[in-house]
């Protein structure tokens, strides 16, 4: 019952909920607009006419979308982090096997080594 509560109830789904009441009754609005302005005559507003409630569409996709996102677990966040060491000793051995490396290349693959080992930003659903 607890996930289904802050699924549905939490400040951010609350939040995306008034977002997407926002969002379709701009659509809406919008849509009866053109299809006043296409009854007057204007050729072009059929077409915005259905564009408006293929954009509630998209709004009502984001989100559902968005809650129900999945948290990111400890089992998934360790087996990412082991992932990442290997690849890194593979690269590292490649690396040590293959011909020496341009200077620049060298200091650039540093560079590179230094950003993957950098905190990471906590993304969404990542």
């Amino acid at each position: 019952m607890s996930s289904t509560r802050s699924r549905w109830f939490s400040p951010r789904a609350l939040f995306l909920h008034v977002a997407l009441v926002v969002w379709v009754g701009g659509c809406a609005t919008a849509a009866y607009w053109q299809v006043g302005r296409a009854a007057q005559g204007n050729a072009l507003s059929f077409l915005y006419a259905v564009e408006w409630p293929v954009f509630a569409l998209i709004g009502i996709i984001g989100w559902w979308a968005l809650l129900h996102l999945e948290e990111v677990t400890e089992h998934q966040v360790k087996a990412r982090q082991e992932y990442e060491e290997k690849m890194r000793a593979e690269a590292q051995i490649a690396r040590q096997l293959d011909e020496p490396e341009d200077p620049t290349l060298a200091a650039y693959n540093d560079h590179l080594n230094s950003l993957s080992q950098a905190p990471k930003k906590k993304l969404w659903g990542h």
